[in-house]
């Protein structure tokens, strides 16, 4: 786990715990993985707008998201992944590893979080790294969330 993250963590006394494995890059590649890993599988996608306004949409690594839902729930035109590059310089992150736990580099992103992956009692998310998963539960989901100071919101997708 990337220092940032750990000092972060511990600023803000979130508790988790820690799942060192391959790495993993896509939600296929990870389902060989998460059978030893406890909580909900998610999955987090870096989008941006029409006016390069930027979004960070973490839910269950089985659901679709709906892109015309949150287009509309937004009032976007248009809303398609960002580049790599453009990852790396809002979030600190690369493909693969795209975490919540960006958000700590951020506050201009706006995080969108999934209402089923809210309600779950513990989450694993990368820990801004791909061979590794963060397991959080849900008191210490919600104490990462209000930590942050970007724009946020809580939405069934």
């Amino acid at each position: 786990m990337e220092q940032n993250l750990k000092n972060y963590l511990e600023k803000y006394n979130i508790k988790y715990e820690i799942y060192p494995h391959e790495a993993v890059f896509t939600v296929a590649e990870s389902k060989k993985i998460k059978q030893k890993i406890p909580g909900l599988h998610t999955k987090c996608l870096f989008l941006k707008d029409e006016y390069s306004h930027f979004y960070l949409i973490c839910l269950s690594a089985e659901k679709r998201l709906n892109t015309n839902q949150l287009r509309k729930k937004f009032n976007l035109k248009e809303l398609y992944f960002a580049s790599p590059e453009e990852l790396k310089s809002n979030l600190n992150l690369t493909p693969g590893s795209v975490s919540l736990f960006g958000m700590i580099y951020s506050n201009s992103v706006f995080l969108i979080i999934d209402k089923d992956l809210w309600d779950a009692e513990s989450v694993g998310f990368h820990p801004n790294i791909n061979t590794a998963t963060i397991v959080l539960n849900h008191e210490n989901l919600e104490k990462f969330y209000n930590s942050l100071k970007a724009k946020k919101e809580i939405i069934e997708l």
